[in-house]
């Protein structure tokens, strides 16, 4: 271990998590001291997760692994920590006196509080703390309208994204090729899932490689549960182990429709970082006030699949199985919850934050106000999905529904819980008399 008063520079890893085309480590790297990379297990988000096989915990234990991994090649090794943040810098803090952290941006509003400490803290003890742009393209302010506000409609800021990109918004950041520059050390262990506290998922995660076949065609086969039509990057953006400048470079040779997909999730990003009200409350105020019935037992059966309506059920049944559900049976799962049985959307949100191995608090908390009719470019609340009518349109040969519903035409599989028609003409009522 490096002698106390020996002069670093931290790298903090948190939803980057690769070595190649990473903006905050290359400058790290570049910097002219030895750099310690650094993982911090985030007791204060860990102490929140009630299942000890969280999927999310052993992904990002498999990417360090494979970081950690790469360090010794280098002579080097990936420090990990556990615990609450201020308390282990305060240590690291102690034990290296680094001479500059670095790390890249994070944006959601615990992220923001918790840098704002972290840099006062190392502020005190006269350390720089830098961060850099590197999970979006353009964030915060970059893009927005004519009058200085931020743009609430995703096809004009969409439209407004593409006309800024250039060039040098795709530069390749070649943090693998300094690797040579972190700090030499005799091999850290890395701590086990058991050590911080959990156990194997047991499921199976998709691969980071792009599948360009499937984004040529993606525009024609997204739409369709039982293809494998959809990249299965979104875990692997979620926690940044791609690039996603190496992303947007390539949908913009492959297939636009891809494209406007990446640019969806930077906008939900930017609606968060400028309205971050909607945690919690519709973004549209007045939605606030629809009645909804909340009843217990019937959420219970929506969350188990056990609705009576088809692709409804094998939605949430997959995502209980597998952490994953594809994004068209995403809508139909949500429009049921909130119109067919007029329940909050944040009890789906929070469901769905539990169970999603991709889950995104920009995205998901967009996608559901979306679904509710209540959020930013919102569909109008009087849009109701119709189940029945999806599966004729996406899922007609009942390919994908097998799937996930083995009994179906059985006696085992039950009845629908509400009719369609009674169901969208109470939702449509209960909306109008909150507005």
């Amino acid at each position: 271990m490096p002698a106390a008063d020996r002069q670093f520079a931290i790298f903090w890893f948190r939803r980057d998590l690769r070595l190649h085309d990473n903006h905050g480590l290359h400058e790290a790297l570049n910097n002219g001291l030895p750099v310690i990379p650094l993982f911090i297990f985030d007791g204060e988000i860990l102490g929140k997760l009630d299942n000890k096989a969280d999927a999310r915990v052993e992904f990002i234990h498999k990417a360090l692994a494979e970081i950690h991994a790469t360090c010794q090649q280098y002579g080097s090794s990936l420090l990990v920590e556990h615990g609450h943040p201020l308390d282990v810098w305060q240590r690291l803090i102690d034990r290296y006196q680094p001479g500059a952290v670095y790390a890249n941006h994070d944006y959601e509003p615990y992220a923001r509080e918790r840098d704002a400490q972290i840099g006062r803290i190392l502020k005190e003890n006269g350390i720089e703390f830098r961060t850099f742009k590197d999970q979006v393209i353009f964030e915060k302010s970059e893009v927005m309208k004519g009058d200085g506000t931020p743009y609430t409609v995703y096809t004009p800021y969409r439209k407004s994204w593409e006309r800024q990109l250039r060039n040098e918004h795709l530069i390749h950041r070649p943090s693998e090729n300094l690797l040579d520059k972190l700090w030499k050390t005799d091999a850290l262990t890395m701590p086990s899932l058991d050590d911080i506290g959990f156990d194997e998922a047991g499921i199976d995660f998709p691969d980071r490689a792009l599948r360009e076949a499937i984004v040529i065609e993606y525009d024609k086969q997204r739409d369709f549960p039982a293809v494998d039509g959809t990249s299965r990057l979104s875990v692997h953006l979620r926690f940044g182990t791609v690039s996603t400048r190496e992303l947007v470079k390539r949908a913009l040779e492959l297939n636009e429709v891809w494209l406007s997909e990446l640019i969806w999730r930077e906008f939900f990003m930017m609606i968060l970082w400028h309205f971050p009200h909607v945690v919690g409350k519709a973004f549209k105020e007045k939605y606030e006030a629809v009645p909804w019935r909340n009843d217990e037992a019937d959420f219970q059966r929506w969350c188990k699949g056990q609705t009576g309506y088809p692709m409804v059920d094998a939605g949430m049944r997959e995502l209980n199985t597998t952490g994953f559900m594809h994004n068209r049976v995403r809508m139909v799962t949500a429009s049921f919850l909130t119109k067919h049985l007029l329940i909050d959307w944040r009890w789906g949100e929070a469901y769905f934050a539990e169970k999603l191995l991709d889950f995104d608090l920009s995205a998901n908390n967009g996608n559901w106000q979306w679904a509710a009719g209540c959020g930013c470019d919102a569909a109008p609340y009087f849009r109701v999905f119709n189940p029945t009518t999806q599966i004729q349109k996406f899922d007609d040969q009942h390919r994908y529904i097998k799937r996930w519903i083995p009994e179906l035409n059985s006696l085992d599989y039950p009845t629908p819980m509400v009719e369609h028609k009674f169901a969208r003409q109470r939702a449509l009522d209960a909306y109008k008399s909150a507005l």
